[in-house]
């Protein structure tokens, strides 16, 4: 009995972490934010501190249509890190989902 309250007790322990890391790893209140976290989070951490932002706007006017229908815009970074396959993460989808903001590489135009 006792030995399954343990489990019971780890697992919830567990999850709720695994949970909270995921939410705060990846959602933030400002776009900026977000890219930042997801460079660090991306093996990138010099580049997340020293990287300029900015709004990518031929881009987001080419795909126009579907970034509106997900909420989103297209931002640049302006000294890029390179990846391990050796390509340079420049542009980086953020989506807004209630409050939150969310980061995802999105490729080059």
């Amino acid at each position: 009995m006792k030995r399954k309250l343990v489990v019971a007790v780890i697992t919830f322990i567990t999850v709720c972490f695994v949970f909270t890391w995921d939410v705060a790893s990846q959602a933030h209140s400002t776009p900026q934010m977000a890219i930042r976290t997801y460079l660090f989070l991306s093996e990138h951490p010099i580049s997340a501190l020293t990287t300029g932002i900015v709004v990518n706007q031929f881009q987001t006017e080419l795909d126009r249509n579907s970034l509106e229908l997900q909420n989103a815009k297209i931002y640049s970074l302006t000294r890029p890190p390179i990846d391990t396959s050796g390509n340079h993460l420049i542009n980086v989808k953020v989506t807004k989902k209630g409050s939150l903001y969310y980061a995802r590489y999105y490729g080059e135009a």
